[in-house]
């Protein structure tokens, strides 16, 4: 009888049994996946701050397209403002560093004349080489 109750003892035991574990498989596509995530964020954020870059220079250069030259003493000082921050070339900055000497003698005065036929000029020549 002791014999039975030993066999009945050890027939409850099971034998050891694997278990497939994918716990590494799972975390790494989690890593994977966070990285992604993450390049896409900082993607979009440069691409946001990259395009409001591009959109600052746009309304910078139509208000030089919509100045109004007969009000010579401040469409002279945001040609300066502006024609300065737009010029990216070689080109556009020899125009505007051009441009800026002759208006010289409209800025810093109480009264001024208006512009000139070759200041009006060199303003739209200035515009048409700006790549915007």
């Amino acid at each position: 009888m002791n014999n039975t109750n030993q066999q009945l003892q050890i027939n409850d035991i099971k034998d050891i049994v694997d278990i497939p574990d994918y716990s590494i498989y799972i975390f790494s596509a989690m890593i994977i996946a966070i990285i992604i995530i993450i390049g896409l964020i900082i993607y979009f954020i440069y691409k946001y701050f990259k395009n409001k870059k591009h959109d600052i220079k746009k309304e910078y250069f139509k208000i030089l397209q919509n100045l109004d030259l007969n009000d010579t003493k401040n469409s002279a000082y945001k040609i300066t403002k502006y024609g300065t921050i737009l010029a990216s070339s070689q080109r556009e900055k020899r125009l505007i560093s051009s441009l800026n000497a002759q208006l010289e003698k409209y800025k810093y005065k109480k009264d001024v004349e208006p512009f000139d036929d070759n200041i009006k000029n060199q303003f739209h020549i200035f515009l048409d080489s700006l790549d915007v």
